[in-house]
């Protein structure tokens, strides 16, 4: 009997410490810890996007970029000590906007005064971005709480785990696959892009000299390719210059965004590949006609990426300030 215990027991500490972590969050996590946290949450989310219009797509980034690293951790929020670079200074993680912090930033000074030493940055970034995310006309969706904030963050940990814009489409659906997301499931993710902005360094290599023959990229239209060059054409002198994701419609989360591809309209190599691969490109039309669609498939990806890594209990600790660990 002692040694079947003994077998349980170890086949147990051979499971991935992150597989059975989601089924201790909860709707009602700080009902009674903190019970303003809802209230806090609204109000501060809401009073940074009107004051910046940015947040709502610079938070939606950050959580993407915290989530796909180590998991939803607010491991990116990390800040870099003379001792370790931390995620937020990896090449790709150093144009993340600085609205996606701030933000956190605020509620969590909020969530200090009214019950400190209760409230995670990780639960903090995700119900940050579904706030945000309503607030851009796109769909409610519940948040389990009950994460914990990472115990380390290193900027190692980011460099191909992340999906580039130049990256192939084999590439990218790699990086999803490896995390147990459909191709269904990245392309819905991917409609983030229906509100932000790009660098226009991002994607200069298929805007300028594509080829011998050819200026830019043929999968663009060729007018809006015209703009584009214009619009980025000192981007070499000012890094900072940057376009719309979705042109026609960028201050709204809704389903533009992929009927803009189906035109030409996308703005990176990335973008193009979902409407011309075929393993993505019925997703594309599908999404482009019907927004229900998109939205029924965001809310179910989004919420899966939510608890994609969690931490909790022992695994993590919930922060005193988001970007530095207790000790």
């Amino acid at each position: 009997m002692a040694s079947l215990l003994l077998l349980l027991l170890l086949s147990l500490s051979l499971v991935p410490a992150h597989s059975s972590l989601p089924t201790l969050l909860s709707d009602t996590y700080y009902s009674e810890t903190c019970p303003k946290f809802d209230h806090i949450m609204e109000e501060t989310t809401t009073n940074k996007q009107i004051n910046s219009p940015t947040t709502a797509a610079a938070t939606l980034r950050v959580f993407f970029h915290d989530c796909f690293v180590t998991g939803c951790d607010a491991s990116v929020l990390i800040s870099s000590t003379p001792f370790n670079k931390a995620e937020r200074d990896a090449d790709i993680n150093l144009s993340l906007p600085g609205d996606g912090f701030d933000v956190v930033v605020r509620a969590k000074s909020a969530l200090e005064l009214s019950c400190p030493g209760v409230v995670s940055c990780a639960d903090i970034l995700a119900v940050a971005t579904r706030n945000l995310v309503v607030m851009m006309g796109g769909p409610f969706y519940t948040v389990k709480l009950g994460r914990k904030d990472s115990l380390t963050s290193k900027s190692d940990y980011v460099e191909g785990n992340l999906p580039r814009p130049t990256m192939s489409m084999n590439q990218i659906i790699h990086i999803f696959q490896s995390r147990k997301f459909s191709i269904q499931e990245m392309v819905a993710l991917s409609g983030a892009h229906t509100i932000g902005f790009s660098h226009c360094k991002e994607f200069s290599s298929i805007l300028y000299n594509y080829s011998r023959t050819m200026e830019s990229d043929p999968s663009y239209n060729y007018n809006f390719a015209k703009l584009l060059r214009n619009a980025c054409a000192d981007y070499k002198k000012n890094p900072t210059l940057s376009v719309f994701n979705d042109v026609m419609t960028p201050n709204k989360f809704d389903n533009v965004y992929y009927s803009n591809l189906q035109k030409g309209l996308g703005l990176m190599s990335s973008d193009h590949a979902l409407s011309s691969d075929p393993r993505t490109r019925g997703y594309v039309e599908l999404y482009s006609r019907d927004q229900k669609a998109f939205f029924d498939a965001f809310v179910s990806a989004i919420q899966k990426m939510s608890v994609y890594g969690v931490k909790t209990e022992r695994n993590g600790e919930v922060r005193r300030r988001c970007d530095a660990f207790n000790n």
